[in-house]
């Protein structure tokens, strides 16, 4: 479970490292003492204006410390999200940062398996891979079999190949922080 002292670093370190980024600055986010901001997690930077995506980016498994991962996704998501233009200074002033700290993948078998609110998904079809996170369906008012589908849609695949023997499909939950308006 995320401190609120905590929760506001890598918040601070996502508005920094895209500050960092949009000036074409250097950013290495110092070192944090802080167990918990130390442990390798995925985590995804999601990117809102006037609650409109602007952009979001993340890994499900990190080779570095929370901190620095957060600072790494952060910045991707302003300038490499490939639905998006790079993310201006001005709009710096308008968006919203969301980090989404990741727990590990968990294979499930179908809906059944999903708890709306709680799970996001993550699945893979040949070379195509969607993931839609546990927020997703509780902004769309989604069930979990809707959820699986647009899973589905996101990867570029039919909406029910989800059911497809060579699909995997995993849950995974995740600790939201949210940056105040």
């Amino acid at each position: 479970m995320m401190t609120d002292t905590a929760a506001q670093v890598l918040l601070n370190t996502a508005h920094t490292a895209i500050e960092h980024a949009l000036d074409q600055l250097p950013y290495s986010p110092a070192p944090r003492e802080e167990q918990l901001l130390n442990e390798r997690a995925g985590c995804f930077v999601t990117l809102k204006i006037n609650e409109q995506l602007r952009g979001c980016i993340g890994n499900f498994q990190s080779r570095r410390p929370l901190y620095q991962e957060v600072a790494l996704m952060a910045v991707a998501a302003a300038t490499q999200d490939p639905r998006f233009s790079p993310l201006t200074r001005t709009e710096l002033e308008l968006v919203r940062i969301e980090i989404t700290v990741l727990s590990p993948l968990e294979k499930i078998s179908g809906p059944d398996d999903i708890i709306i609110g709680q799970h996001g998904i993550y699945l893979e079809h040949g070379i195509n891979r969607g993931v839609l996170l546990p927020q997703v369906a509780a902004e769309h008012c989604w069930d979990a079999l809707t959820f699986l589908r647009q899973t589905c849609n996101k990867a570029g695949l039919s909406a029910d190949m989800w059911q497809a023997p060579d699909t995997e499909l995993y849950r995974f939950s995740g600790e939201i922080i949210t940056e105040k308006a």
